[in-house]
């Protein structure tokens, strides 16, 4: 094969249509246009949603939810899954060596699931109200 012998695939590369070519090509005066109105001018086109001055449909819907950009950075760590955690002080750091946090977390909260058995301090990290009881009833401390 050589380089005057590359043709593109078929159906790839279509023909523009000409317009205003006369009235036997189908496409003639008015070019497929129609009579009169915004649309026939030449800079007649309305944006997507546009609905001709009434309230668009996008802005009449009532609007909800909301994305936390710190909720997406922030995993949750069950009570119980500390156990895992070598040492007696927990930060994202030990809970990331661990295996419990993803590397792409940069904030931790513990939450009340499971038992917790031995005293550790935690550092820098979120806790609920009722793994901050379970934490000092086991006899560790939160530092914040």
């Amino acid at each position: 094969m050589e380089l005057n012998q590359l043709k593109p695939g078929a159906g790839s590369r279509k023909r523009r249509t000409r317009v205003g070519r006369g009235a036997g090509s189908g496409l003639g005066k008015t070019c497929g246009r129609g009579q009169k109105g915004q649309g026939s001018r030449k800079s007649g086109n309305v944006r997507p949603g546009f609905e001709g001055g009434q309230m668009p449909l996008q802005m009449r819907l009532p609007k909800f939810g909301f994305r936390s950009r710190i909720g997406l950075e922030t995993g949750e760590v069950r009570l119980g899954e500390l156990a895992k955690v070598q040492g007696d002080v927990v930060d994202v750091g030990s809970l990331k060596a661990a295996g419990i946090l993803s590397s792409t977390f940069t904030r931790a909260r513990i939450m009340l699931s499971g038992t917790i058995d031995r005293a550790v301090t935690v550092k820098g990290i979120k806790v609920t109200r009722g793994a901050r009881t379970a934490i000092e009833a086991a006899g560790g401390r939160i530092e914040d």
